[in-house]
């Protein structure tokens, strides 16, 4: 199971275009709506998440994956979370892959996440990378880390998470599908 964060002010594109490609692909998602299940992101755009934060449970032995979309305030409302947080650190110790974009790496710079490894974020984040090498391109996979720069990058970022979990076949089928 992949579970998504939504926080008030998160950027729509990085959150919606992979819950939409990675369940394309089969990819279980539950959206965790941070303080309730309406949560409005950057653009005004009202998106009911699935679960409320207060109704994930503690311990999730099907979780593959953490996904943190970026967008301000968003990332700052994912930062102060302490389901987030528990989250991550539930992740990290059963090796599950986490995800971040744009500026949403720098709550896992802040967490020594990113210590070692390639990531990219949004421009100006970079000072928030602690320990991390900066990556060129859209996209950087480092184990599993996966960060992505920008809104701009939501497709390429949501196929890197989709061939992670599932394969690079399975996202050349979703890519092909969205790009004929």
């Amino acid at each position: 199971m992949v579970y998504l964060f939504l926080a008030e002010g998160f950027e729509e594109a990085e959150a919606l275009i992979p819950v939409d490609l990675l369940r394309r692909a089969s990819v279980p998602v539950t959206t965790v709506g941070i303080g309730g299940k309406v949560i409005c992101g950057t653009h005004g755009i009202h998106v009911t998440a699935d679960i409320a934060d207060k109704e994930l449970p503690t311990e999730l032995p099907d979780l593959e994956m953490i996904v943190l979309p970026g967008g301000m305030p968003g990332t700052k409302n994912l930062d102060a979370s302490s389901v987030v947080d528990a989250a991550l650190e539930l992740a990290t110790a059963q090796n599950s892959y986490i995800a971040a974009i744009c500026a949403a790496p720098m709550i896992l710079g802040k967490r020594g996440l990113l210590r070692g490894k390639q990531a990219v974020c949004y421009p100006g984040f970079e000072k928030d990378l602690d320990g991390a090498s900066l990556a060129s391109g859209g996209v950087a996979v480092d184990g599993r880390i996966i960060t992505a720069k920008a809104a701009g990058y939501a497709a390429d970022f949501a196929l890197a998470l989709i061939r992670a979990l599932r394969g690079a076949d399975a996202a050349e089928q979703v890519r092909e599908a969205i790009c004929p």
